[in-house]
């Protein structure tokens, strides 16, 4: 049984940093790809990062490239998101999810299992 225990989300100001945290549980990170989403009020779900089962390579979205990292611990039960320079259009509810397609797919294709979303608020 897939599990997705996600946490770190709060409040923050412009420029400032977070890191969320998934525990995944009932599956390796090796068999499925491993990603964050996020949905902004009154928006659609965004794929924002992910990262491949097996090569372990990442991806994120344009609009978070340069800002939020991907990382898992070497046990592979812990992945990560690292969010710097936050903004506004930040603000959001982030998700972990898992066996997905890692990539563009993200756009347009969900993600089979969710863990409960996490708030982040970045203010102006």
């Amino acid at each position: 049984d897939v599990q997705l225990q996600a946490s770190g989300g709060g409040l923050v100001q412009t420029g400032g940093s977070l890191r969320l945290s998934c525990v995944a549980s009932g599956f390796s990170f090796d068999e499925y790809d491993i990603g964050w989403f996020r949905q902004a009020p009154g928006q659609e779900r965004e794929g924002i990062s992910c990262m491949h089962s097996k090569s372990g390579s990442t991806w994120s979205a344009g609009s978070v490239k340069d800002r939020f990292t991907i990382s898992s611990d070497k046990a592979k039960t812990t992945v990560h998101l690292e969010m710097n320079n936050l903004k506004p259009e930040d603000t959001a509810v982030y998700y972990c999810a898992a066996n997905l397609i890692c990539g563009f797919g993200m756009r347009t294709t969900p993600a089979i299992s969710w863990g409960q979303g996490t708030q982040v608020t970045v203010s102006s």
